[in-house]
């Protein structure tokens, strides 16, 4: 489906776009290709309606030697173009920071692609600077909420009557797969990319995919091993359809599960666990690392479980426990004996 959608996508954006895309896909997934897409569609309708220079040209048949048109305060007015943009009925869509920064990485990206293939001589996108995003919060779950979030997974006694039906059929593979998630801090498209013989029991470890496409071992606990277990006696009397028999994780039509399907599996029980947190699957990542940094006080060990190939990142998620762990250490020392 998301194959389909990213041809549709395709079709309307200027021909040579199929070079980029063609470029950039053997290191990336076709989610990510479809955002590019669309990021890339709402730029190529900037310049219809807002640059009098293309306002009468068939996008679909746009050179590629336009880009060499397009200088960088002509990106600078697409960025304030993204704050409020008109949709399709004309209303303004607001975009928040991270938006445009998506956005706008996204027309670096691909014209550092035409720029390093020799294909445009200019590359303005690489003088424009990222938007600045001003930190947030954190959102995670505590630790009574993560096991509350596994008792309803386990019991469904919150669901609505029509959430109980399915929950019969999904409990042992919703417990499973939260149970992985919230003990090792993998993503959601590592999770659902996850195949039967990428697991083994007894060293209590799964192979999983990272971004990029690279291998990578990952351990949990045996509490999360015990979790796995029912579904894993469910999943050996489970026929797959064509095309899914190696995956972990089935959908109830027993196909692989796709990542949306995964995150509203997420949301139903984070909704009723914890209905003032917006708690998606990337959240679990960030509470597990949450507690494994607490537990252990070692960053490093948190990039390298988290995947992060930039310790920096890892860091500046988690300053906010940093800065706690400094006031406690003015409680540590005393000068004189009491």
């Amino acid at each position: 489906m998301i194959h389909d959608k990213l041809k549709e996508m395709l079709n309307k954006l200027p021909k040579f776009c199929r070079l980029f895309f063609r470029g950039i896909e053997p290191r990336t997934e076709a989610r990510t290709r479809l955002a590019y897409a669309y990021d890339l569609s709402v730029f190529f309708s900037f310049l219809k309606s807002e640059n009098p220079v293309f306002k009468d040209t068939d996008m679909h048949e746009l050179d590629i030697s336009a880009l060499d048109m397009i200088n960088a305060r002509d990106i600078e007015e697409y960025m304030e173009y993204l704050k409020y943009r008109p949709d399709e009925n004309g209303d303004d869509i607001a975009n928040r920071e991270n938006g445009i920064k998506r956005k706008v990485s996204s027309l670096k990206s691909f014209y550092r692609y035409f720029y390093e293939s020799e294909m445009i001589k200019t590359n303005p996108a690489a003088l424009v600077h990222l938007p600045k995003i001003h930190d947030k919060d954190i959102v995670r779950l505590d630790y009574n909420e993560v096991a509350s979030l596994l008792d309803e997974a386990e019991n469904g006694s919150r669901l609505t009557d029509k959430q109980k039906t399915y929950h019969k059929k999904t409990r042992n593979r919703d417990v499973a797969m939260l149970s992985l998630l919230l003990g090792t801090g993998m993503r959601i498209s590592e999770c659902v990319g996850i195949d039967i013989n990428d697991l083994d029991l007894e060293e209590t470890a799964v192979r999983i995919h990272r971004k990029g496409g690279k291998e990578e071992v990952v351990y949990f606990s045996d509490e999360v091993a015990g979790n796995m277990l029912p579904y894993l006696e469910e999943r050996k009397n489970t026929v797959a359809e064509p095309g899914s028999e190696n995956a972990l994780f089935l959908s109830l039509q027993n196909k692989r599960m796709s990542v949306r399907s995964a995150e509203l599996m997420v949301k139903k029980y984070a909704e009723v666990v914890t209905p003032l947190k917006h708690i998606t699957p990337h959240k679990l990542r960030s509470t597990y690392g949450t507690h494994l940094y607490q537990e252990t006080g070692d960053i490093y060990l948190v990039a390298d479980v988290l995947g992060h190939s930039d310790v920096n990142t890892t860091k500046k998620h988690y300053a906010a426990i940093d800065e706690n762990r400094r006031r406690m250490a003015r409680k540590a020392v005393k000068l004189r004996e009491e």
